[in-house]
């Protein structure tokens, strides 16, 4: 494939090339080309793979993969290097008008303190491992201070958390799934959630998440679970 849109004529990229975190951009460019979905309907985020040297050139690439002229959100996947050195190119790739917001993930309080120190923009979102079971109070008290969103991945902790019995408790009281109460814990936090299925029935589940509330007691419940210690840490153990 070429590049088109805002990047003008390139060279071919090769088809071993990496193609950043996940491997799907092709995929997704797929699905958004047979789609009649608008493009102004659709928000795309993909992230910068912290192994590569430039997120310009990667965002680039990634554009050419999914078929559009810029993401609506750009992230820097994990700060693998430091905090810092991959933001300049971040915000340069913002500039040139390849993502209209650019964000961090698996970024602890420090490492978000280092890049407000240094960045021109700062990032719009830190996503990070946020449930009742990793309620991260400082992460998210140093998001919020910094004007940072910080959104949840795993909020289902990957499914393990909904067998739990102090969750199931409460599903039983509000006559909801285990996996509406966790979401709604998020909401009421004011936490944005990514949650993942590959079931269309259960994606139309975790959406009806608006039209009931847990109670203060019933927050304080889930609060109780977190085994961080409310921690500023993005990760217990880092994986780069």
């Amino acid at each position: 494939m070429r590049q088109r849109g805002p990047l003008g004529a390139r060279a071919r990229i090769p088809a071993h090339r990496h193609r950043q975190a996940y491997g799907n951009e092709d995929s997704v460019g797929q699905s958004l080309r047979e789609s009649d979905v608008p493009r102004e309907e659709v928000f795309i985020t993909t992230k910068f793979w912290p192994r590569r040297q430039d997120p310009v050139a990667e965002a680039e690439r990634s554009l050419e993969r999914l078929g559009v002229d810029h993401v609506d959100l750009y992230v820097v996947h994990w700060p693998g290097g430091g905090p810092t050195w991959a933001w300049p190119g971040m915000e340069r790739a913002r500039e040139l008008g390849y993502a209209r917001s650019i964000g961090v993930s698996n970024f602890g309080e420090a490492e978000l303190d280092s890049v407000a120190a240094t960045a021109t923009v700062m990032p719009v979102v830190n996503q990070v491992n946020f449930n009742p079971f990793a309620f991260r109070r400082a992460l998210l008290d140093a998001c919020q201070r910094h004007g940072v969103t910080l959104e949840a991945y795993s909020p289902l902790g990957t499914g393990t958390l909904l067998a739990d019995p102090a969750v199931g408790a409460i599903v039983a009281r509000v006559g909801r799934t285990p996996a509406q109460v966790l979401l709604r814990w998020c909401v009421q936090r004011s936490v944005p959630v990514l949650s993942k299925s590959t079931h269309r029935d259960r994606m139309a589940e975790n959406g009806r998440i608006f039209d009931f509330e847990l109670t203060g007691e019933e927050l304080s419940q889930l609060d109780a679970l977190d085994r961080t210690g409310g921690t500023g840490n993005a990760l217990e153990s880092k994986w780069w």
